[in-house]
């Protein structure tokens, strides 16, 4: 059995960003470009193109900054709210990752400064640092 979470970001009630959309964000912080990052992610152009607009008019922001043409073919870059965006997903998507890794156990034994608590689990090797949090029921 997994336990699972989906979390997104919204503003004033309405949808802003979930996986997807800081997916999108990625590919296009990294390729520079709406339409490689639409390819890269096997999505259509106009997908992409609409979920940005979206989330900046959710916003009430830009996210994206775009260059036409040129020499170079044009770019487009995330703006400081879009880079800020991808920080805040980050961290929450972290934070929750964090907190469903957490294992249950029961201590067996307290000895001076050394608490001995079993736990079944087989994420953990020798050598591991932990931290423990008492559970009050």
């Amino acid at each position: 059995m997994e336990v699972r979470l989906r979390f997104w970001i919204e503003k004033d009630g309405k949808h802003v960003m979930g996986k997807g959309g800081y997916e999108i964000l990625k590919a296009v912080d990294k390729f520079k470009s709406i339409s490689r990052a639409s390819r890269e992610l096997n999505m259509s152009y106009r997908f992409v193109w609409n979920y940005i607009r979206r989330m900046e008019k959710n916003l009430g922001g830009k996210v994206v900054e775009s260059e036409r043409g040129g020499v170079e073919g044009g770019r487009t870059i995330l703006t400081d709210l879009g880079r800020e965006l991808l920080k805040v997903y980050e961290y929450f998507d972290g934070l929750f990752s964090s907190v469903l890794n957490c294992v249950f156990g029961v201590v067996e034994g307290v000895d001076g400064d050394e608490v001995r608590v079993r736990v079944e689990c087989n994420r953990f090797k020798v050598g591991d640092r932990v931290f423990v949090s008492k559970v009050v029921r």
